[in-house]
């Protein structure tokens, strides 16, 4: 009797959480605002799909080519150089902010306009801010509260969320926005202010904050373009609950750094940008039971001290590799 030869095996997949099937993982992907996010997700997609990444100086262009991404000269200023990105990807993912002035996005405003003249995009993907939500003095926050953004910059993300779904209405496109907290990773950590001493909140009136690992972030964004719902948007923070003093006292013990002083807000109000004390005016406790029920991702860092824990390993194998 003829032995039989053994069937080959296929190689494993590497765990990456994401698990885009049939026709999905032969398709193009388009990526608008190429920038930190984009470069975590980029790694990731080109397993399985071609990604094209607009991008508007030489230099980002080749970093994106490393990546494995097809760079596309574009800008989101000038509505004839989006002309091109008409019909290139079923697939978008969104990660471009608006402007820094103005009451509106006309970012969003011209890509969707400029997406709607061929072929029109089946998903895309937009990360928007929790600001959106405004101050909710503590509260748990599910997606469902109603919007009342108080910061301009915020203002301008639920403008963008408007524009975005109006598009999604009328084009059929299934939109997912993830509604993101302060992001971090250990190149985004703000170590100098723990350098230069600035303060915090006393405990009796510091404000909740909420955090995402970038890794996460990007991991988060390529789950909703695949499984995403129709005009969902999902509450994307890790596990953590924390004020914020909290937030830089860890981050201090972390690095062997002292831990912020605190200080009242009126003393605040002397010596901290008109940014910072925005963010010390806003308190929520985001509710991410949708994100985790739904898009189903294992977040990498669960909690801000998995994340800080990796970012001090991070930072030093740098410093061992540069002796």
């Amino acid at each position: 009797m003829v032995a039989q030869p053994k069937p080959k095996r296929r190689p494993a997949r590497p765990a990456t959480g994401l698990r885009p099937a049939g026709r999905i993982a032969r398709q193009r992907v388009l990526i608008i605002g190429s920038g930190d996010v984009a470069a975590r997700a980029i790694p990731l997609l080109v397993r399985h799909t071609r990604v094209f990444a607009v991008v508007r100086r030489d230099d980002a262009a080749r970093c994106l080519r490393a990546l494995g991404a097809v760079p596309l000269r574009a800008d989101l200023d000038e509505a004839r150089s989006l002309q091109r990105l008409s019909g290139l990807a079923p697939s978008v993912l969104h990660f471009a902010p608006p402007p820094d002035r103005g009451d509106s996005d006309p970012r969003s405003r011209r890509l969707t306009a400029a997406l709607a003249r061929r072929s029109l995009p089946r998903r895309l993907v937009y990360i928007s801010t929790t600001g959106v939500y405004g101050d909710c003095r503590g509260q748990s926050v599910p997606e469902t509260r109603p919007l009342r953004a108080s910061t301009a910059r915020a203002k301008r993300r639920v403008a963008a969320e408007r524009i975005l779904r109006n598009f999604a209405r009328r084009s059929g496109c299934r939109l997912a926005i993830l509604r993101a907290p302060g992001i971090y990773a250990a190149e985004r950590l703000n170590l100098a202010r723990l350098e230069r001493g600035d303060p915090v909140l006393p405990a009796g009136e510091d404000v909740f904050t909420n955090h995402i690992h970038a890794d996460d972030l990007a991991r988060l964004a390529i789950r909703a373009l695949f499984r995403g719902g129709n005009c969902r948007a999902w509450n994307v923070t890790d596990d953590s609950e924390l004020r914020m003093g909290e937030w830089y006292d860890r981050m201090a013990d972390t690095f062997g750094l002292p831990r912020p002083p605190r200080a009242s807000r009126s003393e605040l109000e002397r010596v901290l940008s008109p940014m910072m004390l925005s963010f010390m005016s806003e308190s929520r406790r985001l509710d991410n039971t949708r994100m985790h029920r739904e898009l189903r991702v294992q977040l990498t860092y669960p909690t801000v001290d998995a994340g800080l824990a990796q970012a001090r390993a991070w930072f030093d194998l740098q410093k061992e590799n540069s002796r």
